[in-house]
């Protein structure tokens, strides 16, 4: 009888017994300066023509976020951007735009993404998927961060770097929304 309680007791502890955690895999670390075969790939270059007068080229990176970048690439193709303004610019912060309605409300027509935080900072320069609450709720706006701000790694998804015009970035027209706001007027990949 005895032997039948011990062997219970073994049998009841491994059941009530917890599986060890599973760590998640370790995301690879990632530079800021994109892998050449992303560098060289014309395709992975944005263009934004800027009211102000500047032009603004942003480095995409598919190697990080690569549905992000898909769907920045789509929108560009349809002329989506084309008109729309800057809606919300935080001086020392971001400058955010993207968005149809020009309240921060909109999106384009295409499903939400999911996110694809990875382990590239948000530091000044960067482009990060706006999104609401929900973290899988980007869509097609975007932000240019103006500083660094650490407290947005993995909350946000970087899916670029500003490579030349960050003075045209740091001209945009500030305020949520501005009174007269910077506009892109046209957005291209390639050279």
């Amino acid at each position: 009888m005895i032997g039948r309680v011990l062997f219970s007791l073994s049998a009841l502890a491994l059941v009530a017994a917890k599986p060890a955690a599973v760590e998640a895999p370790a995301r690879p670390m990632l530079s800021i300066i994109a892998p050449a075969e992303v560098a060289n790939d014309l395709t992975n270059r944005l263009t934004i023509e800027l009211s102000n007068g500047g032009r603004v080229v942003i480095q995409l990176r598919p190697d990080a976020a690569p549905a992000h970048v898909e769907r920045m690439k789509t929108l560009v193709r349809q002329g989506f951007y084309d008109g729309l303004a800057f809606h919300r610019v935080v001086p020392g912060f971001m400058a955010q735009g993207g968005d149809p309605k020009g309240t921060g409300e909109g999106g384009s027509p295409l499903p939400d993404l999911k996110a694809e935080f990875n382990t590239l900072p948000f530091m000044r320069g960067m482009l990060g998927a706006a999104r609401s609450e929900n973290v899988d709720s980007a869509n097609s706006q975007f932000f240019i961060m103006l500083a660094p701000n650490a407290t947005l790694n993995d909350k946000y998804t970087v899916y670029g770097r500003v490579i030349s015009g960050m003075d045209a970035v740091d001209r945009i027209a500030p305020g949520e929304p501005p009174e007269n706001p910077t506009k892109i007027v046209h957005m291209s990949l390639g050279g």
